[in-house]
């Protein structure tokens, strides 16, 4: 449904762009500081994460810990990397996300007799937008990871928390308002008119 409406935004946006471009720009322009907020937070603890990795690890240490609540140093050096990788495929995301939104920015308001199409800036937006949600869903992931350091009950605990808050967060249940209407093109393509 949001994939929908923002292909509705867009097109509308480029229709009527003599009137809505000051909208469409300061729009994206907030997507483009939330993702920069969040690039900027992962890349952040990827440092403190690097320093406390860099201070700790000692590669003398053998491996005779479990994997499950070890708190040997080359367990936690492990821990500690693997979190460190999440933080950095989550700037990696973000970092993606705002080039997308970037040339987005730039071709809303191009002219609308120009090669520019609503529907490639759709694309551009949507990749945007999904290579966002897959940062923040990065972002998300390492929160149970963290805890790992103190044990696996902690994980478990966590996992089982965030599982249900993230579903309702994501999927919208109701009484059938919300649905996104649709007709069939020529070409046998559905495309999406309305939200209702």
């Amino acid at each position: 449904m949001n994939a929908a409406g923002r292909r509705l935004w867009v097109s509308a946006m480029m229709k009527d762009n003599d009137k809505k471009n000051i909208l469409a720009v300061q729009t994206i322009r907030n997507a483009i500081m939330g993702s920069t907020l969040m690039a900027t937070t992962s890349i952040l603890l990827c440092s403190g994460l690097a320093a406390i990795v860099s201070s700790t690890y000692s590669v003398k240490k053998p491996l005779n810990d479990s994997v499950f609540g070890a708190h040997g140093e080359f367990m936690m050096a492990m821990k500690y990397v693997t979190l460190l990788l999440i933080f950095l495929f989550s700037f990696l995301c973000h970092s993606l996300s705002i080039r997308f939104m970037n040339q987005v920015n730039f071709l809303i308001n191009s002219p609308q007799d120009s090669i520019v199409t609503p529907e490639y800036v759709s694309e551009l937006l949507e990749k945007g937008f999904t290579l966002n949600t897959v940062g923040n869903r990065l972002f998300y992931a390492a929160l149970p990871l963290l805890l790992w350091i103190f044990g696996p009950v902690m994980v478990f605990l966590c996992s089982v928390t965030m599982v249900p808050v993230l579903y309702n967060l994501d999927f919208v249940v109701g009484s059938g308002k919300g649905r996104v209407m649709g007709k069939v093109d020529g070409d046998g393509k559905k495309d999406f008119v309305s939200v209702v």
